[in-house]
């Protein structure tokens, strides 16, 4: 066991911490002290005695993961990460909360040298974990070779009350039960107290049964103890078969004399006095903000050395292994640095008129199919509905337990059943599922993608959200994306989800309307790693689009499918996804009346706007063009590309139960209804009524 040699020494560590934090909160008059005070004990444990990390490389692959899934408690993370000599100054510690500060209110990736992840909703950060957990011990299963161990660290966090509560905590909490991830360890900060009361007015459950319940190890102790700390964390790395809960009995705000063990130590900062007070009852040498013994630092940054020497011996050992398999090497530096390979989409297939018409989702399926061998990172799999998503990798073997491959397999996808398996079945779990696969990206060395019904996406909205917010290359599939899925009625049909998801900043919708499109849109998610990517497929079957006339570039997210004659048209019919090809018909339709239509196939609003002006012109014509949108959705936010002199034909209700195509025409998706809506932007309702 690692024991500290000074207990004095020890006790000031852990009080450096608490005061830190609390004159940091105390400075901003903003923020949460109560956590980190009763926590301290926890952090120092974790982070002086058993995290892997170097604080000069906070990108050191093999590094431990930590995760503070109580976000609001932020001031322990950075006092952890300046203390132990990241690249984190006192002055930034003194600014915190303050606009442009590098230590932000909630811990945000990318913001704060040696972050992991964005923790602000409860639960999130509980489930992030668990997709780093799977992406370890999928990545060490795959590339490590005997006496060449590469990939072999551990994920740990601190968790709280309000975590445990949320439901999307409890669904990963579930599934990690399941797969046994042994390298996840998480300290619960059981200090019964909430924002507006103590827990127990709505929290009084048996936690560790219920854990105990879902296949986790776990322990009760008290968490102010560091002995103690230490003790159960190495009861849980010698389990290696399942993840490890520790309930800590900790004293929110401790050491205050005041708001220890009340809510009022939580999401307020203690008060100038009641500070002086709390460092005057602990004994802290000094009333001086800021005042940081440096005898307590020098201890901290030891981290520096430790780290530094940790890296050069896995170095060393990456060295060897490059030596004896540098195929493999070459392969996980390439998945490290988020590099494709090249020719990675040699095998992308390709459809013509004179094929049969093919949904979307099955379009994917066979997208999935020609270069997943390609990209040996990419992994994923649906919340129980491959059967219908299509996305299974067949043969790529299902990412489960080993040990436990029961005597009876349904529904599997082929291959082994081992943690080297690809094929993630998350169960229906939805919340878990998309903030798990975050924990995944964030991680790094894989790509994780999350197919389930396009209506669902509510489900996974926040993991969606933070996805975007933290940059992360996530890739969510969403199939039968509107009334067209018919029979299923309005609780499955998505009208709202499409123009919902168009909201979030740094996230890119794409709906493709054929196959050709659907293989794109794959390329184009694969390729982009600066943000998550959404890609919206049908139920239904839809015809492969003539490109022969098409102008423009689909990669720009709009072109000109098919153009009037002498590129001069009377209206512009813009089309996305399964509409496309209605707004196909429906410019036949208008030809008869005289009037020349270009049809545009906008598959991505986020990228087409990103193209310049002068190239959204040339597909949309200049201002003042009379334009239609066509799509089986909501049509609030369609005046962005049908401007001052447009029309929309969309769905502004719920759907209704039906078959797809007698629902579709129910609504009025038809080419009849499109080209009466031209005709009455043009002002030719004497042509109009023939179609209604």
């Amino acid at each position: 066991m690692a024991v500290a040699t000074d207990r004095q020494l020890e006790t000031l560590a852990i009080n450096t911490i608490r005061m830190l934090s609390i004159d940091a909160v105390q400075k901003a008059n903003s923020g949460h002290p109560g956590l980190p005070m009763g926590a301290a004990a926890m952090g120092y444990a974790v982070w002086h005695d058993y995290l892997k990390h170097n604080p000069l490389d906070p990108h050191w692959f093999d590094r431990d993961r930590f995760v503070l899934s109580a976000g609001h408690g932020s001031m322990l993370l950075y006092s952890l990460l300046y203390l132990t000599g990241y690249d984190l100054s006192l002055d930034q510690i003194k600014n915190f909360r303050q606009l442009g500060s590098e230590p932000p209110g909630h811990p945000e990736r990318g913001d704060t040298a040696g972050v992991e992840v964005t923790t602000g909703p409860l639960g999130q950060g509980f489930a992030n974990g668990v997709g780093m957990a799977i992406a370890e011990a999928f990545l060490a299963a795959r590339y490590n070779r005997p006496d060449h161990e590469i990939i072999n660290h551990y994920t740990y966090g601190i968790v709280s009350d309000g975590d445990v509560m949320e439901g999307v905590a409890m669904e990963a909490a579930s599934l990690a039960g399941h797969l046994q991830l042994g390298k996840l360890i998480y300290l619960y900060d059981q200090n019964e107290i909430t924002l507006a009361a103590t827990a127990n007015v709505s929290f009084t459950e048996n936690v560790p049964l219920r854990f105990e319940g879902m296949g986790w190890h776990v322990q009760t102790i008290d968490g102010m103890d560091p002995e103690a700390v230490r003790a159960a964390i190495e009861a849980a790395q010698s389990v290696t078969d399942k993840p490890s809960i520790i309930c800590c009995h900790t004293h929110i705000g401790y050491g205050s004399p005041n708001k220890q063990d009340t809510y009022g130590a939580h999401g307020s900062p203690l008060g100038a006095d009641e500070v002086i007070a709390t460092k005057k009852n602990l004994g802290w040498p000094s009333e001086e903000p800021f005042f940081l013994p440096e005898e307590a630092v020098a201890e901290f940054r030891t981290a520096v050395d430790k780290g530094a020497d940790e890296q050069a011996a896995w170095n060393d050992r990456f060295a060897a292994y490059k030596r004896a398999y540098p195929d493999v090497a070459a392969e996980l530096e390439r998945a490290i640095a988020g590099e494709l390979a090249p020719g990675w989409d040699a095998d992308l297939p390709k459809w013509t008129p004179a094929d049969k018409p093919v949904a979307t989702r099955k379009a994917s399926e066979a997208v999935i199919q020609s270069f997943f061998k390609h990209v040996p990172t990419f992994i994923g799999g649906s919340a129980d509905l491959n059967p219908s998503t299509n996305t299974t990798m067949k043969g790529a073997g299902d990412f489960e337990p080993p040990a436990t491959k029961p005597d009876f397999l349904q529904g599997t996808s082929g291959g082994d059943w081992s943690y080297a398996g690809r094929n993630i079945h998350f169960g229906i779990r939805e919340h878990a599922m998309g903030s798990s696969a975050n924990g995944m990206a964030a991680h790094g060395g894989v790509i994780p993608f999350t197919p389930t019904f396009h209506v669902f996406s509510d489900y996974m909205r926040p993991s969606i959200r933070l996805a975007a917010i933290s940059h992360l290359h996530t890739i969510f599939v969403f199939t039968h994306d509107s009334i067209a899925v018919g029979e299923d009625g309005p609780t499955h049909e998505p009208v709202d989800q499409t123009m919902s998801l168009l909201l979030i900043p740094n996230l890119s919708v794409i709906r493709p309307a054929d196959g050709n499109e659907t293989a794109l849109a794959w390329k184009l998610a694969l390729e982009r790693s600066s943000g998550p990517t959404s890609i919206v497929l049908s139920r239904q079957d839809l015809p492969i689009l003539d490109q022969s006339q098409a102008k423009g570039d689909a990669t720009k997210g709009g072109y000109i499918l098919v153009d009037a004659e002498g590129g001069k048209p009377d209206v512009v019919l813009i089309g996305t996804g399964s509409e496309v090809a209605l707004a196909v018909e429906a410019r036949e339709a208008l030809a008869t009346d005289g009037v020349q239509a270009r049809v545009v196939s906008l598959p991505s609003w986020d990228i087409f706007a990103a193209q310049s002006d002068a190239y959204k012109e040339s597909v949309l014509g200049p201002k003042g063009t009379a334009r239609v949108s066509v799509e089986a959705g909501a049509t609030l936010g369609w005046e962005r590309y049908t401007g001052g002199n447009g029309a929309s034909v969309g769905i502004d209700t719920f759907g209704a139960s039906g078959p797809g195509k007698k629902v579709l025409e129910h609504f009025g998706f038809t080419k009849e209804r499109v080209a009466a809506t031209a005709l009455h932007l043009l002002g030719k309702p004497d042509a109009a009524a023939k179609y209604e």
